[in-house]
């Protein structure tokens, strides 16, 4: 009978160790409902392309910006519609924010640098990294070719 007991004993001690196997990132808090998305452009995305748009300028037509995003690299073309000046050319790394939402380009440090990247979408965000507003708002549009 003593016999018996023990093996009952072990048995159920050994079945209570390690059934918490689950990985922490699994799981969920206590009392906790929502599910925790952890995508982002720079995880879920294809976003490694060429991107193409018109951006309105102060004085002018607007300009011509064509950005290539490598594997943290990039190229950045900037052409002056009805202007006879080259393209301006800037070729360098770019950085994620924290959000892995926003590509940092690593240029000319007076101009927009920031975009927000979605499927197919680059926005140029404004100088301090904020979603450009107003009715010119769509024209920060650049699209992947």
């Amino acid at each position: 009978m003593k016999t018996l007991f023990i093996i009952v004993a072990v048995v159920g001690l050994m079945s209570g160790c390690g059934s918490n196997t689950k990985n922490s990132q699994e799981q969920v808090p206590a009392g906790s409902t929502e599910a925790v998305d952890m995508h982002n452009p720079k995880n879920s995305l294809d976003y490694k392309g060429t991107y193409t748009g018109k951006i309105p300028t102060a004085g002018g037509e607007g300009m011509l910006v064509t950005i290539e995003l490598g594997d943290n690299t990039f190229v950045r073309t900037i052409e002056y519609v009805g202007k006879k000046e080259a393209p301006f050319v800037e070729k360098g790394s770019y950085t994620w924010n924290a959000d892995g939402n926003t590509v940092i380009l690593d240029a000319d440090k007076d101009s927009p640098n920031q975009y927000f990247v979605e499927n197919g979408i680059l926005t140029q965000l404004d100088m301090s990294g904020n979603k450009i507003a107003g009715e010119l708002a769509d024209m920060y549009i650049l699209k992947k070719k």
